[in-house]
């Protein structure tokens, strides 16, 4: 080690709170992969951090243009963060289209580190680059460091043997090295990883274990940085932590529900992006009781579940926007049979196949009246990808408790970002009863429990317990099929009176003065950012006051106390306005509707301009400007679709 500490002795160590670093490149570069690598060294290091995959929506888009561009944000911090960070410090581009894809995010001084190897004529103009930037003034704004890193990892490879294709694969973990080197992280645990990853393809984890060192060895030989950094380990609440994404939190939420319950899990389901992750984690935990049925298609997946909760098991389903909509049928059979159901909806962007991999929270309105007739289940919504966990076995809870479908929905930017999450004591949570009828004791198909009106369930084949069950309406008591106009009436209100009925915390509201004029209400993968520009805002000496609503069928019963507390309730909101529509339906307060429909979250820079203007008394004024501007980009394509020239 140099004398600064850092193997380094012309570079002096800058001390930093936090960082936000994005590595970018083709969707074959392996940012993911880094990305994941410089996550855990972080989260090994004890930093609290908070990541944002972005994947590209083509499955194989040409190698080196725009929508092949994928990349990974990461946010470290000596503190308590609430997001991967709004606009990287860091930019890490492995190629020209990832530097064009990205590099508008980059704030003045940012630093590039770019791979020159890559940014030859041909690569250049695919992507409408008429010369280097590297090499000209485009990039003046910048702090820019050219790394031949294709070059410099195939000199490293050399010595093994490796192949020209498998010394070019490695250079992402050049970039993880350089990186490495750059933030005082040790290799050893991503060597470690490396050779486990590539255990039965010696040849190949060598390589990439020598790239990974060159990376290293360059930043320390090399005159090209002035400076390396260092991030100290965050002030945490002690206990035990792991790096968690949304999507495998709600996996283990689902195993903790089935032995919470001591019943079998069955997740029937079809694999769709962004939701795929649960399947392939769940299916790693047979020994946990979980049986998981890839079916043939969403409405085979779902009905799987259906029958599994109908013979006694905890039915699961995943899926995205898409799938709840062919679902939505035999939905409103769990509904109608009252069946334990819990189905995952980890949203994307839409309309149909829409953004396959971009994050949105449109599926609301869908997941309360998707259905055919009235058909109530119960909705919750995931804050961050740790709370997954929670809002997992609560929705099993209710689930079995209500025996109702309960719908979760998550999104996107929840689902594949990541957190430090600290692992619970199972042992503290309450379990989960599930009430079967006996042989011998009184028993009625549509007998209701006096405090949840949930029926009395019967495994199927229990000698004595035969009854009818099925879609069609059924007489109160019986369970017999009825077609009586005031007994559907009666079975409807029955039906959403268990779901109005259930159980729910109220909502808490963070007012540290208690007498701030403007509520900031989120739902899903808002909070960070809502969380985020509360906090930058109250720095500042505004006053305002913070709520997310975890549950949103039914709503919390102080829910409406708490917006007419407000002069000013404003709800940030990745679609149209669906939960503001609800809440001036339901509570008949003024909501002020703030949308983005762009397949990106909101960022806390966005938030903290919405906090300023709904106080200052603009915030109507931009909205309009946008309704405008839809109008304008109206015109013009009926302008352009009638072939008149951009002149007339």
């Amino acid at each position: 080690m140099g004398e600064n500490g850092n193997g380094n002795g012309a570079a002096p160590r800058q001390k930093l709170e936090k960082v936000v670093i994005r590595f970018a490149g083709d969707s074959g570069d392996g940012m993911q992969l880094t990305g994941d690598r410089f996550t855990s060294e972080a989260a090994l290091f004890g930093n609290d951090l908070a990541t944002q995959p972005n994947y590209p929506a083509e499955i194989r888009a040409p190698q080196g243009t725009l929508p092949g561009v994928s990349s990974f944000q990461i946010q470290i911090a000596d503190y308590d963060i609430l997001t991967a960070g709004d606009r990287p410090d860091v930019l890490v581009a492995m190629n020209p289209a990832a530097l064009k894809a990205n590099v508008s995010d980059l704030p003045r001084g940012g630093l590039i580190i770019a791979n020159s190897d890559e940014f030859t004529k041909r690569n250049l103009a695919k992507v409408g680059y008429d010369n280097n930037p590297l090499e000209d003034d485009t990039l003046s704004d910048y702090v820019v460091t050219s790394v031949a890193m294709t070059t410099l990892t195939l000199g490293a490879v050399e010595a093994i043997g490796a192949t020209k294709k498998d010394g070019q694969r490695a250079k992402n973990m050049f970039a993880l090295g350089l990186l490495s080197w750059m933030y005082g992280r040790e290799l050893e645990h991503s060597e470690a990883f490396i050779r486990e990853k590539f255990s039965r393809k010696p040849d190949v984890a060598e390589a990439n274990v020598l790239a990974l060192k060159a990376g290293w060895n360059y930043g320390e030989t090399t005159e090209a940085f002035a400076t390396t950094y260092e991030v100290s380990p965050a002030k945490l609440k002690s206990g035990e932590y792991r790096q968690i994404s949304g999507n495998t939190a709600l996996a283990y939420g689902i195993v903790a529900a089935g032995h919470l319950a001591q019943i079998q899990v069955v997740l029937g389901t079809y694999p769709i992006t962004p939701a795929s992750d649960i399947l392939h984690e769940l299916s790693k935990h047979k020994n946990f009781n979980i049986l998981t049925f890839q079916a043939e298609d969403e409405i085979a997946g779902i009905g799987a579940a259906i029958g599994a909760s109908y013979g006694g098991a905890l039915g699961v389903t995943s899926t995205s926007g898409p799938g709840v909509s062919l679902k939505s049928e035999a939905i409103g059979l769990a509904v109608m049979t009252e069946l334990p159901l819990v189905v995952i909806d980890v949203q994307r962007g839409g309309p149909s196949t829409g953004l396959p991999t971009k994050t949105e929270q449109a599926d609301l309105l869908q997941a309360l009246f998707g259905r055919n007739g009235e058909s109530p289940v119960a909705i919750l919504a995931p804050k961050s990808p740790s709370d997954c966990f929670d809002i997992a076995v609560e929705a099993s809870r209710i689930a079995v408790h209500y025996h109702t479908p309960v719908i979760i929905l998550s999104d996107g930017a929840v689902a594949n970002g990541s957190e430090p999450w600290q692992i619970p004591d199972i042992s503290t949570y309450p379990p989960i009863e599930h009430k079967f009828a006996k042989s011998g004791e009184p028993f009625a198909p549509y007998a209701r429990d006096p405090e949840t009106l949930a029926r009395q369930f019967a495994v199927p084949g229990t000698p004595g317990l035969e009854h009818r069950i099925g879609g069609l309406e059924a007489a109160n008591g019986s369970g017999n099929i009825s077609y009586e106009p005031k007994n559907h009436d009666l079975m409807v209100r029955l039906r959403q009176e268990k779901i109005a009925g259930i159980t729910v915390p109220d909502l808490e509201v963070d007012d540290p003065t208690g007498d701030a004029e403007l509520l900031m209400l989120g739902w899903g993968s808002s909070y960070g950012p809502i969380g985020e520009a509360c906090r930058r805002a109250r720095r500042k000496g505004i006053k305002v006051a913070q709520a997310h609503l975890r549950h949103l069928n039914p709503f919390p019963a102080n829910l409406g106390e708490v917006l007419r507390r407000y002069p000013k309730v404003v709800v940030p909101e990745m679609n149209l306005g669906q939960l503001a529509l609800l809440l001036r339906g339901r509570y008949l307060v003024d909501i002020q509707s703030v949308t983005k429909v762009e397949g990106m979250a909101f960022l806390a820079d966005e938030v903290e301009g919405i906090i300023d203007a709904a106080l200052d008394g603009t915030l109507g004024e931009k909205e309009n400007d946008k309704a405008k501007f839809a109008r304008l980009a109206a015109a013009t394509i009926e302008v352009e679709a009638s072939g008149v020239g951009a002149n007339a």
